[in-house]
C-alpha cells in the first residue's frame, strides 16, 4: 500500500503550491510551535527517541539519542545547530526540493531542535551550487523572522533563536560534519579526529549538533502528530516516512515521499513508472546514492528498502539515492567514473585515501578496458580493504564500496572483460619452418 496523502509531511515537494510563509501555514507549519517548545527540552527529546527516527544524511545514527549527547547544564560556552544541507552525494536531491519548495519545515525544525539542545543560534550550510535555493531560504528565514517566529523571543517562547545561512564552495569532503564545521568557520574543510565529537568540541569549540535537512524538517509534524504515528510506519528500528530520490533508467525519474521499508520493486514501478524496457531489463541498482555498493537485480527482486534489510545485504539505505541500471550499462565503466570521482574529491589528509583512492582509480580505468590479468581482481579488492575503515572520515570508505560491490556481484563480467582484451591483443603466433 502506498503512503496515504494524510501522512505525508512534505505536501508541496512538488512545489505545486507557494512557497511563502502563508501558503506554509495554511499546509499546516507554525501550528501550535508555541506549545511544542512548553512542554521542554527532555519531552521533546524523548519524544524524538521514541520516533525512532534515524538520520536521513546517511549514517542512520538514532537522532534523538544524537540531540542528547548535548550538555544539558548551564555553561559560558554557547550550544549550536548545524544544518547539513551540502547534498553533495551523486544520485540524491531531495534536501534540494525540500528548500526550494517547503523551506518553513526546515525553519520551523531549526527552531525546535535548537530549543530542544539548548541552541540560540543555527546555521544552514548549503552547498554553493544550490543558489536559486539559498535564495529562497534567506528569504524564507526573513519571512519567519518578520513574522515573529524566530529571533527574539521566538513564537512567544520566550526562547531567542538565530538562524542563518552559510553558502559552501562545492566539495564533497564538507558534507562529513567536522569538515562542514572547519569550512563554516572559515578554514579548508578537512574533517577531524573524532573523539573529541561536535557534540563536546564543535562548531567554535562549542557544543554542537549537526544534522541533515530531512531529518530537521520532519520534527515539527513528528512532534504534532506524536511519535506512536511515525513510528508506525516502516519495521521495528528502521521508522517512518523517507523521501527517495529515484533516477537513472526508470520511465519517470522522480522524489516521493513513501513508507520506509516498501519493497524496492514497488517503490521503483509504483512512483518512477518502473525500469526502462521492463523490470526484467534490470541490470543493477544502487540504493542509497553513489557510496553504497551496487545491488544485482535477483536481490532487487523482494529487497526492502531500509537500513537494515539493505545492510544484511552488504549495502545500505544511505541518503536514498535510488540510482537504476539497465542492460544497457556498462557496469565496469560506470564504477570507475565513481571511483575517479571519488578520488577528485578526497581532501588528501589520510595517506590511505590519498594514495590509494588514485590507485584504486587508475586500476578500475584499466579493468574498463579489460588492460589487466585475472589476478589483478583480487589485488583490487585488497587494496579497497587496505582503504576501508583506515582514515579519519568515511569518504574513502564510500569510494571503495561500490568497487567491492562490483567484484562481489558482478566479477564474471570483469573477467570476461579481461578475456577479450587478451584475446584481441594476442601476437599471432609465428609459422613453422619449413624442413
Amino acid at each position: 500500500m502506498a503512503l496515504a496523502d494524510k501522512d505525508r509531511i512534505f505536501t508541496n515537494l512538488y512545489g505545486m503550491q507557494d512557497w511563502r510563509l502563508a501558503a506554509a501555514q495554511r499546509r499546516g507549519n507554525w501550528d501550535g510551535t508555541k506549545g511544542i517548545l512548553e512542554k521542554g527540552r527532555d519531552w521533546i527529546i524523548e519524544e524524538m527517541k521514541s520516533s525512532g527516527l534515524r538520520g536521513r544524511g546517511g549514517a542512520g545514527f538514532p537522532t534523538g539519542m544524537k540531540w542528547s549527547f548535548m550538555p544539558k547544564q548551564a555553561s559560558e560556552r554557547p550550544h549550536y545547530l548545524v544544518v547539513n544541507a551540502d547534498e553533495s552525494e551523486p544520485g540524491t536531491c531531495k534536501d534540494r526540493d525540500i528548500i526550494r519548495h517547503d523551506p518553513q519545515t526546515l525553519i520551523e525544525g531549526c527552531l525546535i531542535a535548537g530549543f530542544a539542545m539548548g541552541a540560540h543560534a543555527g546555521y544552514i550550510y548549503i552547498r554553493g551550487e544550490y543558489y536559486n535555493e539559498s535564495v529562497v531560504l534567506e528569504a524564507a528565514i526573513q519571512e519567519a523572522y518578520d513574522a515573529g517566529l524566530i529571533g527574539k523571543n521566538a513564537c512567544g517562547s520566550g526562547w531567542d533563536f538565530d538562524l542563518y545561512v552559510h553558502r559552501g564552495a562545492g566539495a564533497y569532503i564538507c558534507g562529513e560534519e567536522t569538515a562542514l564545521i572547519e569550512s563554516l568557520e572559515g578554514k579548508k574543510g578537512m574533517p577531524r579526529l573524532k573523539p573529541p565529537f561536535p557534540a563536546a568540541v564543535g562548531l567554535y569549540g562549542c557544543p554542537t549538533t549537526v544534522n541533515n535537512v530531512e531529518t530537521i524538517a520532519v520534527v515539527p509534524t513528528i512532534l504534532r502528530r506524536g511519535a506512536a504515528w511515525f513510528a508506525g510506519f516502516g519495521r521495528p528500528k528502521n521508522s517512518g516516512t523517507k523521501v527517495f530520490c529515484i533516477q537513472g533508467h526508470v520511465n519517470k525519474p522522480c522524489n516521493v515521499e513513501e513508507e520506509m521499508s516498501i519493497p524496492m520493486r514497488e517503490l521503483i514501478e509504483r512512483h518512477a513508472g518502473g525500469v526502462r524496457g521492463g523490470w526484467d531489463n534490470l541490470l543493477c541498482v544502487i540504493p542509497g546514492g553513489s557510496s553504497t555498493p551496487l545491488l544485482p537485480k535477483h536481490i532487487c527482486d523482494d529487497v526492502l528498502m531500509d537500513f537494515d534489510a539493505l545492510r544484511e545485504h552488504k549495502s545500505g539505505l544511505g541518503t536514498a539515492g535510488v540510482i537504476v541500471m539497465d542492460k544497457s550499462t556498462d557496469i565496469v565503466r560506470a564504477i570507475a567514473r565513481l571511483s575517479r570521482f571519488y578520488k577528485h574529491e578526497s581532501c588528501g589528509q589520510c595517506t590511505p585515501c590519498r594514495e590509494g583512492m588514485g590507485w584504486v582509480s587508475r586500476m578500475m580505468d584499466r579493468m574498463v578496458e579489460g588492460r589487466a590479468d585475472v589476478e589483478e581482481i583480487d589485488v583490487l579488492e585488497e587494496v579497497t580493504r587496505r582503504i576501508e575503515g583506515h582514515t579519519i572520515c568515511a569518504l574513502a570508505d564510500g569510494g571503495v564500496w561500490p568497487v567491492q560491490g562490483l567484484i562481489r556481484h558482478f566479477r564474471p563480467v570483469m573477467e570476461a572483460r579481461i578475456a577479450e582484451y587478451k584475446a584481441k591483443h594476442a601476437r599471432p603466433s609465428m609459422p613453422m619452418a619449413a624442413e
